[in-house]
């Protein structure tokens, strides 16, 4: 699931369960948007010590399995997340910013859940398990799952 994260004085196994909702739970985050989600996730990635370890979009919020450095403390990582993928969203789908008429992605909160082995497993699980539920369900249309190899 998570390697090691291996610094010169430290090592980490820091893992975190992040859901951001799109502001006033508007249904925004649709195929196109889903794309532009997961190349920004990947960036973030090359750019910052956040690993992506799985992220699963619904149309109105996105769970993101997220593994970082403790140099980074939850409410830097969930800033980061939220500011650069709104901003690029917002870029690269301009029908979204139609949509969200006040200029902003997300809902000022997030839920976040710093996650020991077994509980990682859970969530892990459970995002499994919500794969499976929306892959049999034909009126979904955006519920994707996807898992980064770094």
């Amino acid at each position: 699931m998570g390697d090691l994260i291996r610094k010169s004085h430290n090592v980490s196994l820091l893992m975190y369960h992040i859901i951001c909702i799109a502001k006033y739970r508007r249904l925004v985050i649709t195929e196109e948007a889903d794309n532009v989600l997961k190349s920004v996730c990947i960036e973030i990635s090359k750019r910052y010590e956040i690993r992506f370890l799985e992220t699963g979009a619904e149309a109105d919020h996105v769970h993101f399995l997220v593994q970082s450095a403790p140099t980074y403390s939850p409410t830097i990582i969930a800033a980061k997340i939220k500011s650069i993928t709104a901003r690029e969203i917002f870029a690269k789908v301009p029908s979204v910013k139609k949509e969200l008429w006040g200029g902003e992605f997300w809902t000022d909160g997030y839920f976040f859940q710093q996650s020991a082995n077994m509980q990682m497993k859970m969530s892990y699980g459970i995002m499994s398990e919500i794969r499976g539920v929306l892959e049999n369900t034909s009126s979904c249309i955006n519920r994707t799952l996807f898992i980064m190899n770094n």
